[in-house]
């Protein structure tokens, strides 16, 4: 368990909370809940400068220390260290080997890539992993790797019929696959995706959960 600080600025001052580190990040991703080291505001925590009441209760419009500091992780600042951010690159950056080695192959053999492979073309490449959903980053993540390295993933063609009420929030999702969309008189969405093989399952989970298993699918032979 590492404690660590979380801020936000508010009208030109900084409040600031003593926090579990990996709860709070965790709470940031919308699960846990923030575990205080100290049930304390502070406008200065390493001076011990506390902030008063008056100000808590015009930024905030709330005294409670519990949900302020819900406030500070959710929107402000959450300092990570050194150690915690060197082990999340090294994760994401084996999830993306891991992915590709799963899901490319060498088009001009046929034969699919080593992890080895993959990962001296990313090093190679010296492609940024961001500290976001992988699957986000694939696109760019390809496309990069794709001029030093022989490579094509498998894919799957879908059509996706999506009821009005829910494109708001699904549309986001099916996004970044798109290929063809059209909105209908009643303000369904059809869309044609290209989604890589490995990831088709979490897919349809997310789908299903966002439209409460109301959506429509149907694979596109090729």
């Amino acid at each position: 368990m590492t404690q660590t600080t979380a801020r936000i600025k508010r009208e030109g001052k900084h409040f600031e909370v003593i926090v579990n580190m990996e709860e709070a990040l965790k709470f940031r991703r919308g699960n846990g809940k923030v575990i205080l080291e100290t049930d304390k505001i502070f406008l200065n925590a390493k001076k011990g400068d506390l902030a008063s009441c008056e100000d808590l209760e015009k930024l905030f419009e709330t005294t409670d220390v519990q949900k302020i500091a819900e406030i500070i992780v959710k929107r402000g600042e959450i300092e990570e260290t050194q150690e915690h951010r060197s082990a999340e690159h090294e994760m994401k950056f084996k999830q993306v080997v891991d992915f590709f080695a799963r899901n490319a192959i060498d088009p001009q053999s046929g034969n699919p890539l080593t992890p080895e492979r993959i990962k001296n073309a990313l090093e190679q490449s010296h492609i940024q992993i961001k500290n976001t959903s992988i699957e986000n980053q694939i696109p760019e993540i390809f496309d990069k790797l794709s001029r030093i390295l022989p490579i094509k993933i498998e894919t799957k063609k879908i059509k996706i019929i999506i009821p009005a009420i829910y494109t708001g929030h699904a549309y986001g999702l099916v996004q970044q696959y798109k290929q063809l969309e059209d909105w209908k008189d009643n303000g369904d969405l059809e869309v044609v995706v290209k989604i890589p093989a490995g990831i088709i399952l979490d897919f349809y989970d997310k789908l299903n959960s966002t439209t409460h298993g109301s959506v429509l699918t149907e694979e596109i032979k090729e």
